[in-house]
């Protein structure tokens, strides 16, 4: 019986590894491919943060264009509080060419935490463009142009 289990608990481990390994694919500016470094994927994908931060600033170190490893620290760092330093590496991230619609939510989110609406309005507009299927997108959005008492249809011509 005990076998059995450390076996099950292998098995999960190993798809678990595998999966962040698949998941670390992404696509930057549109063509070349980016790899992210497994351990801090890992680190990241089982909330120890601050090993997450220590890795992903390692992988930052070796290869200052990761665009994927800096939005992974920016979302490590915001999950601990650093939200200037969360917002930074985003923006980083966004300037080497990531797009992707999660990466515009989460810049979008600090924003409106940081109370700079008209960025976040910005910004939740790409996440919305880059995935419109992804609801989490569209309800901040609305919240922003709520948040700005712009509820007549002036405000969605402008947030959308």
């Amino acid at each position: 019986m005990f076998r059995i289990t450390l076996n099950r608990i292998a098995f999960a481990s190993a798809i678990l590894l595998l999966s962040l390994g698949i998941a670390c694919v992404a696509s930057a500016g549109g063509s070349e491919q980016q790899l992210c470094d497994v351990g801090a994927d890992y680190a990241l994908g089982v909330e120890h943060y601050s090993e997450a931060i220590r890795l992903h600033i390692e992988v930052v170190r070796k290869r200052p264009d990761d665009a994927l490893a800096l939005y992974h620290l920016g979302f490590a760092e915001g999950m601990v509080g650093n939200r200037a330093v969360e917002l930074r590496e985003y923006q980083r991230a966004a300037a080497l060419g990531l797009r992707n619609w999660d990466l515009f939510l989460n810049v979008g989110l600090a924003q409106l935490e940081n109370g700079d609406l008209d960025a976040a309005t910005h910004s939740l507009r790409r996440a919305v463009l880059l995935g419109e299927d992804h609801p989490e997108s569209h309800f901040n959005l609305a919240l922003v142009c709520e948040r700005l008492r712009m509820r007549s249809a002036r405000c969605w011509r402008r947030c959308n």
